[in-house]
């Protein structure tokens, strides 16, 4: 096989990886409510204090925000993010809001200092591969590698205090579990529009290092 057609068949793959990476919300486990496509995935277990999921590879626009609160920061990056899918970019492009949407937040910053959140929107099937081009040099895009996610669902609002439990019993429960997982960030992850007032979805993400443990009884993969 030539070299050129090898590189071929590596890009078809990849492409393909991209996009059965959004799809369809009808088949995202009813998370996706609110948006017409959501990030997919397989659930590779369930125990009574979180899930495993296995995640493909897909791409997100970004962007940074300097602030004290998790509320704060997200705000702030997620108006940015917005003007980008209602046109701001090169192409005067529009799109839909896609689900869900990440937040990277670090874990080790002193309580008197400013953490850098990092906000992304998942892109469209349509645009995982060629995305319209920002005109706001604050945002960039993210490649999400192939990986398998520790997830604790809750619900009400994502503020920093609810959002700080969650993780606290998420990292404890893995902790317990032996489970290795990346301590450096976690991501808080929201599925609802704001102006969603009931019913609201929230994850806390920590994203497995090796091996992911699923305890004695996992669950059927969707």
């Amino acid at each position: 096989m030539s070299v050129c057609v090898l590189s071929l068949l590596l890009s078809l793959l990849s492409l393909e990886s991209l996009a059965v990476s959004v799809g369809p919300s009808n088949s995202s486990s009813g998370l996706c409510t609110a948006s017409d496509q959501c990030l997919q995935f397989q659930l590779v277990c369930r125990t009574h204090e979180y899930e495993v999921r296995r995640y493909s590879s897909s791409r997100w626009v970004s962007t940074d925000a300097e602030a004290y609160f998790l509320g704060v920061g997200a705000a702030m990056a997620f108006r940015r993010l917005y003007h980008y899918i209602s046109g701001a970019n090169k192409e005067g492009v529009t799109f839909e809001m896609t689900a869900p949407v990440l937040v990277e937040v670090p874990e080790e910053v002193k309580m008197w200092e400013p953490a850098i959140y990092t906000l992304s929107f998942l892109l469209p099937s349509a645009y995982q591969e060629r995305p319209p081009t920002p005109t706001n040099e604050k945002l960039y895009f993210t490649e999400m590698p192939d990986m398998d996610v520790y997830v604790r669902s809750y619900g009400g609002w994502m503020l920093s205090i609810t959002s700080r439990l969650h993780t606290h019993l998420l990292s404890r429960a893995l902790t317990r579990a032996h489970a290795h997982f990346n301590h450096t960030h976690h991501y808080a992850v929201g599925y609802d529009s704001p102006l969603k007032l009931l019913n609201r979805h929230n994850e806390v993400w920590y994203v497995a290092e090796g091996e992911p443990v699923c305890g004695s009884n996992p669950t059927d993969a969707h």
